[in-house]
């Protein structure tokens, strides 16, 4: 069929472009930028000039749901897909989620449910998956290997940078800091289950959101404060603390390398290597390390975020914090590692730096699983058949 693709810079876009191109589909791509999620007159006469130009497309087709493409596909009454792999994803707040064209799928369960209500028969849940054919390409160089090679290694952001909290906590009273605090530590000694939501009342987000720096969604969205104040504010701050902690508690042990741009000043022995381009330095890090970290997003409730895939699809070997979908794809400690509490990941961490063939099979065992199960090729399937196209 021909799939109308609109382009946003989303990494995850290249691949999932290609995997349609496999699966025999035509790929009309729109590289115009829009201005706003929500308004832009321009973008939207353009879009419309594009689908009627291709009137046989089967649907418009993006990474995230986008508003303005939704209003555009209602006129249009061509299907509009979104598949979601931020979390939270502020623009499914909008009303234009409900609209009936659209066929929304969102990688984390509990985000599914959340916004399901909105359009019951058009909101879905679909894990993410891999660009496998692209990992499977990067061959490591002897210098990669003499640059890159470490014992264990993470990629990504501490969330210092992303967390809007570190910018309000002077201005809240004491018993508000208090709380906040409290629950935040609290959460950081619980694995596998986000009760930070659960834990505030909408009384105490909407006086929280007095003392925030509170960004209107926008006339047409559905402000769900207690939601936002749960994931922006105090989920993104407690998974700013669980790294910091997590990485100064491995330093102590083992030899860890970091890569980054956020700031690093708050932790002792990592060895912070700065940012890893995620096409052409990632995949070389990932077959290099023995051990690849994942600590999820606090916000991604049960979810798998894209780095687990993306990690075992290279190849590498994982060992992640416990989710509640990662038993639902994968069997733990033949696929997968997952660790309970910090004390579990430094005893797995030493245990399988010393165990080089267990852990060399676990990591083929998880690429594997991937490759057949989890490729965007079969995702995309999946997520057509779901859609009846």
């Amino acid at each position: 069929m021909k799939i109308i693709f609109c382009k946003w810079s989303s990494i995850c876009e290249t691949g999932v472009i290609n995997a349609m191109k496999r699966l025999g589909h035509e790929v009309v791509i729109m590289n115009k930028k829009f201005k706003s999620v929500d308004y832009d007159t321009d973008y939207l006469t353009a879009l419309v000039e594009l689908v009627q130009k291709n009137s046989d497309a089967a649907c418009v087709f993006t990474i995230n749901f986008q508003p303005i493409i939704a209003r555009g596909c209602k006129v249009l009454k061509i299907p509009y897909l979104s598949w979601t792999v931020d979390c939270p994803s502020f623009q499914l707040y909008s009303e234009t989620a409900a609209l009936p064209t659209n066929r929304i799928f969102v990688l984390d369960r509990m985000q599914a449910e959340k916004f399901r209500p909105l359009n019951p028969d058009n909101i879905h849940h679909l894990s993410l998956g891999c660009d496998i054919p692209s990992w499977d390409a990067v061959k490591v160089t002897a210098e990669e290997h003499r640059k890159y090679d470490c014992d264990i290694s993470f990629i990504g952001s501490l969330y210092s940078e992303k967390t809007r909290y570190n910018q309000i906590e002077k201005d809240l009273p004491d018993y508000m800091r208090g709380y906040a605090e409290g629950l935040l530590q609290a959460q950081l000694n619980v694995f596998g289950y986000n009760f930070i939501e659960d834990s505030i009342s909408d009384e105490w987000a909407e006086e929280f959101k007095k003392y925030a720096d509170w960004m209107p969604l926008g006339e047409d969205y559905i402000e769900d404060v207690k939601g936002i104040v749960a994931d922006t504010y105090l989920g993104y701050k407690c998974t700013e603390l669980d790294r910091i902690k997590t990485f100064n508690e491995i330093a102590k042990y083992f030899k860890m390398d970091l890569w980054t741009l956020s700031d690093t000043s708050m932790l002792k022995n990592v060895n912070c290597r700065g940012g890893a381009d995620s096409l052409n330095m990632m995949p070389q890090i990932i077959k290099c390390s023995k051990i690849n970290l994942n600590l999820t997003n606090k916000p991604i409730k049960t979810g798998l975020p894209l780095r687990i895939f993306d990690l075992m699809g290279a190849g590498g070997f994982v060992i992640s914090n416990y989710q509640a979908e990662i038993p639902e794809h994968f069997i733990p400690d033949e696929d997968i590692v997952m660790y309970e509490s910090i004390p579990d990941l430094i005893n797995k961490i030493d245990y399988y730096l010393s165990h080089d063939d267990e852990r060399k099979q676990i990591a083929k065992n998880g690429y594997n699983k991937v490759k057949q199960y989890h490729s965007y090729d079969v995702k995309l399937m999946q997520m057509f058949d779901i859609c009846g196209l």
